[in-house]
């Protein structure tokens, strides 16, 4: 086929960092950052396995198991009537959530949003559901002194 019969297409323009072409000839994107007009979705940071692609399927998420398995056992206790060691144990369990996102690099399915956004979420709803489970009646193991006096004042007119 003569040169002038093939057609050429017109080089892409990339505004991110480049490596290597695809197999395809395109270029590749090596950056984390979105460019400049996305045309797919970007793919959840969950997505991944926290375990290698040939171990069994429970393995491979196990960071999720462990949670909602700690989760089940806390619900399991409300449910037999132990209800402030129940929700600890649901506490803890989110607790425990975030201090696995901060520290393992591959969670699975505990990777909803950002890192940043995942230990905070779960830090915060962990720490509230222990600290609610130890200030419940009757007979409250954490005392806040002044909470009585703020719920008197917000509440008489």
């Amino acid at each position: 086929m003569p040169a002038e019969d093939r057609r050429t297409e017109p080089e892409p323009t990339v505004r991110d960092a480049i490596s290597a072409p695809d197999a395809e000839g395109r270029p590749r994107r090596v950056t984390r950052r979105f460019p400049l007009f996305t045309k797919d979705t970007a793919r959840p940071e969950g997505g991944g396995r926290a375990a290698p692609g040939d171990a069994p399927a429970p393995a491979r998420q196990w960071p999720m198991l462990v949670v909602l398995s700690a989760v089940a056992i806390g619900l399991l206790l409300t449910a037999v009537d132990v209800f402030r060691y129940g929700m600890l144990v649901v506490g803890a369990a989110l607790l425990g959530a975030a201090v696995m996102r901060w520290v393992l690099p591959r969670v699975g399915m505990l990777a909803v949003r950002s890192r940043f956004t995942d230990i905070a979420t779960y830090g915060v709803l962990g720490l509230a559901i222990v600290l609610l489970a130890l200030m419940a009646q009757p007979n409250p193991l954490l005392q806040i002194p002044f909470l009585k006096d703020t719920l008197h004042f917000t509440l008489t007119k």
